[in-house]
């Protein structure tokens, strides 16, 4: 059965953004970003792979689920087809269509799609962000993959909005780098 797995930067406090949902205070440079391509290509967007060297297969997902405010963000530069290598989805309520063929839009409840999707064959399913969806998608998380950035905000978007209840997770791996960011890897306790 496939998994889906939440794959997010966050701030040190725990914030993916700032409350206006910009998010340049990540590093986009430094020794993180070589193991992201070696061990997350697929998390690389389409147009930057070549760039960054990441033309390997997918190795842990094959399809991407994404709300509207992080789709928009390559919306807004023209890149309706962020992961061309992946299946697409973008969960909006107030989007009227999908302003490409290969990104599907989902209307509404996110579970059903989330529960159909791990009844498919194939690799893990990528929760790209946002918070709002992340918290809708909450309990049918079973994964959790963190990249701790050495920043800390004070306020901002959280990586789970209108999620509740406690989740126990278990550390399964952590990687340091020189510059502080940490990724951490935490299997959901069911």
């Amino acid at each position: 059965m496939r998994k889906l797995i939440y794959f997010i930067a966050c701030t040190a406090d725990g914030f993916i953004a700032r409350e206006d949902g910009s998010f340049d205070f990540f590093p986009m440079t430094g020794e993180h970003l070589p193991y992201i391509v070696r061990e997350y290509p697929e998390t690389i967007p389409g147009h930057l792979r070549q760039e960054f060297g990441a033309q390997g297969v997918s190795r842990h997902f094959d399809a991407v689920v994404m709300g509207r405010r992080t789709y928009e963000v390559g919306s807004a530069m023209g890149l309706t087809n962020p992961y061309p290598h992946l299946r697409q989805f973008v969960v909006s309520s107030t989007m009227t269509a999908s302003p490409d063929a290969a990104v599907e839009h989902v209307r509404d409840d996110p579970v059903s799609l989330v529960r159909r999707l791990k009844e498919e064959p194939g690799l893990g399913v990528w929760l790209c962000g946002g918070a709002t969806l992340a918290g809708a998608l909450y309990h049918e998380i079973d994964k959790l993959i963190v990249k701790v950035n050495p920043v800390v905000l004070g306020c901002g978007i959280p990586m789970f909005q209108g999620a509740s209840g406690a989740i126990r997770l278990d550390l399964v791996e952590h990687q340091a780098f020189g510059g502080g960011v940490a990724i951490q890897s935490y299997r959901v306790m069911r």
